[in-house]
């Protein structure tokens, strides 16, 4: 029998746009597979992935010096992940809104609260950048 280490954490450098959240849905989801995480828990952090991506390409900038973003994941041994998306900032903090039934958008950080344990932002190095992060419970 052969053994494959599998990461407890992971990240990775992201186009500042659309084409990378299919990357990094494809990498979370395959790490947290093969890392034992249910599949409940492991479709949650895809989608909370995608969210906390797609809003870093609509409100914010890219990380200084270049056109991408940093997504990160760990698991600790008790199951816990911890979602995080590094970008430049933007005009205003990250927060949920209370969109209109006829919203076309709003509902993305409603929607990581309504998945997740807890959830916040955090100013980061390099100065200026932000990051916004997600913990999900095991089942």
């Amino acid at each position: 029998m052969v053994t494959q280490q599998v990461p407890t954490s992971s990240s990775m450098a992201v186009p500042h746009g659309p084409s990378g959240v299919a990357t990094a849905r494809r990498r979370l989801r395959r790490e947290l597979h093969e890392s034992g995480t249910s599949d409940s828990v492991v479709d949650d952090a895809v989608l909370i992935l995608s969210e906390l991506l797609s809003n870093s390409c609509r409100h914010a900038r890219p990380l200084a010096g270049g056109q991408q973003v940093e997504a990160s994941w760990s698991r600790d041994d008790a199951g816990v992940v911890t979602i995080a998306v590094t970008d430049g900032g933007g005009p205003t903090r990250p927060r949920a809104g209370v969109p209109s039934v006829t919203a076309r958008g709003g509902r993305g950080l409603t929607i990581i609260t309504s998945l997740c344990r807890t959830w916040g932002v955090r100013d980061g190095e390099p100065a200026g950048s932000v990051t916004v992060w997600a913990v999900l419970s095991p089942i």
